[in-house]
């Protein structure tokens, strides 16, 4: 197994006999590669808490510091306090994965790298949140895993009176939103089970349900705090969300969203009563596979303006983003 080492260092000042002397902590985190492939090519460092970020190909050496003193030319330089919040991307081949940290000492940090690729080739970046694998990303695929096309509907009318699969791209525009927010589908695409990468599926209710347990437990609210239901800001990227003033909302601070990983972008949706496109800027919309009645399925969403993610069950004709969770293994 190849593994790639950064070192990361850490400097403080402090006052003595010779002034202005630096005191460099040497943190060394040694990034291995597991699952897929064993290598890792390249790690994106992230600070969430600074909003700073550098590209370190695995050989070179990333220098963290909250002092400043003179490095060599082959050490990569990123402003850092102990206790800022790092997001990780780790890049082999196809394969890309996300890990978020709090340095604190020597570790080992391990990409595992999962395949994820759907019907019509695209790779996509993947995270584990507790004992879950999710996609970091929304999904684009044109193709059911059998390789059945899904119909790309773009006609208002047709759009409304819809009872089997479709999807669309907001605004009906590839070129603009499909690489951004991926696609939107209705809930037939979802039923049919044959949406999600192989080995890979829609998540069920629970499992979204199972997510938020997480996050709550585990300190991803807004304030720290382990109860309630305030960590939308921990599943929302640092860009594309319009801005807010409120305490603890995704809009408000975006360079500190997204400890969690999970990348939500506000690709916003279809309506199913006209295919009308809103809500891009603003909102995340996901369905899961769980149905609520013979019209409406359970789905999730995360807005600007909020901290908490809300459980919603709605028309099956709507269109909007799909996230999947990798099969137990």
């Amino acid at each position: 197994m190849k593994s790639k080492i950064l070192k990361l260092l850490v400097a403080s000042c402090f006052l003595g006999l010779l002034p202005f002397k630096t005191v460099a902590l040497n943190y060394t985190i040694t990034f291995t590669g597991t699952g897929a492939s064993t290598t890792v090519e390249s790690v994106t460092v992230q600070n969430l808490t600074k909003g700073t970020s550098v590209t370190v190909p695995a050989v070179n050496v990333l220098n963290l510091s909250d002092g400043v003193f003179t490095v060599d030319q082959l050490i990569t330089t990123m402003t850092y306090t102990a206790g800022d919040h790092l997001l990780y991307k780790g890049i082999s081949g196809n394969y890309s994965t996300i890990v978020t940290d709090v340095p604190t000492g020597n570790k080992t940090t391990n990409f595992n790298f999962v395949a994820c690729m759907d019907a019509d080739g695209n790779n996509y970046t993947v995270v584990t949140i507790g004992t879950q694998t999710w996609m970091a990303e929304n999904l684009k695929t044109t193709q059911y895993n059998d390789a059945t096309a899904i119909p790309n509907v773009t006609d208002n009318t047709s759009w409304a009176n819809l009872t089997t699969g479709a999807y669309s791209w907001y605004n009906n525009d590839a070129a603009t939103n499909k690489n951004t927010y991926g696609a939107l589908y209705n809930w037939y695409t979802v039923n049919t089970g044959k949406l999600a990468p192989k080995g890979w599926h829609v998540p069920i209710d629970a499992e979204w349900t199972t997510l938020e347990n997480y996050l709550t437990a585990n300190g991803y609210n807004n304030d720290g705090s382990t109860s309630g239901d305030n960590y939308a800001k921990s599943l929302a990227a640092t860009t594309y969300w319009a801005t807010d003033s409120g305490t603890g909302t995704i809009g408000n601070d975006l360079i500190k969203n997204n400890s969690s990983g999970f990348s939500a972008l506000p690709g916003g949706n279809c309506s199913g009563s006209g295919g009308v496109f809103t809500n891009v800027g603003d909102c995340s919309f996901w369905w899961s596979s769980t149905e609520y009645n013979m019209d409406d399925a359970w789905f999730r969403y995360v807005y600007y303006c909020g901290s908490n993610v809300v459980r919603v069950s709605g028309s099956k004709q709507i269109g909007i983003s799909v996230r999947c969770v990798r099969d137990s293994q």
